[in-house]
């Protein structure tokens, strides 16, 4: 598919440019970031876009717009969606994550993938010879970088969540339970990650 071009500011219908003021106005920039822009080829959606992920991503809720930002970022990177992933660092960075969190979120979500691609295939196998098998694989990365606890299973509930690991979700459910992350926290992040997979596809369907 042919990239689509964006709606520039200097181009935007009336309601548009209402529109982009209140993302500016909300994220502290002084234009819109490029998503956005994209996003506008369907009014519809830029509003639905920008009303989600003002409420789920950047404003504080049940988590922080820090915590979500970094969520976010994780999800963007998973999905190799390269506008989003290089906006988010920035974000982050603005946030307060350094740049060695922001890397070890990256490497928290490529392990969790890891261990969602194995315990997928437990379940699709159907061969009850597999369940006894060890895993087998090395997963010292949760426990080994400068992001605590929390964060780190927020991050894994969400992308195992992407990638409809069952086994995975019920997991790190139950260690955000024990963590004492209140279920509405952790339907929070859910929504954080539901609304940038929104975004990333029409931006990857969009030829960006």
């Amino acid at each position: 598919m042919v990239p689509l071009a964006v709606v520039a500011e200097s181009e935007a219908t009336e309601k548009i440019e209402l529109t982009y003021g209140r993302i500016k106005e909300l994220l502290a920039v002084e234009s819109v970031p490029q998503p956005f822009l994209l996003y506008a080829r369907v009014p519809a959606f830029l509003q639905d876009f920008f009303m989600n992920s003002k409420r789920f991503i950047f404003t504080d809720g049940k988590l922080t717009a820090k915590t979500k930002a970094l969520i976010s970022l994780a999800v963007a990177a998973t999905q190799r969606c390269e506008p989003w992933a290089d906006w988010l660092t920035n974000h982050c960075h603005r946030l307060g994550w350094s740049e060695q969190e922001t890397i070890d979120a990256l490497a928290v979500a490529g392990t969790c993938t890891m261990y969602n691609t194995f315990f997928k295939f437990r379940d699709l196998a159907g061969r009850d010879i597999f369940q006894g098998m060890s895993v087998g694989l090395r997963a010292h990365t949760f426990a080994g970088t400068s992001l605590d606890d929390q964060t780190v299973e927020l991050i894994n509930v969400v992308i195992s969540d992407i990638q409809s690991c069952h086994a995975c979700v019920s997991g790190h459910v139950a260690k955000l339970d024990a963590l004492g992350v209140a279920d509405e926290a952790t339907l929070e992040a859910i929504q954080c990650g539901a609304t940038m997979m929104a975004g990333i596809v029409f931006l990857n369907a969009a030829g960006h």
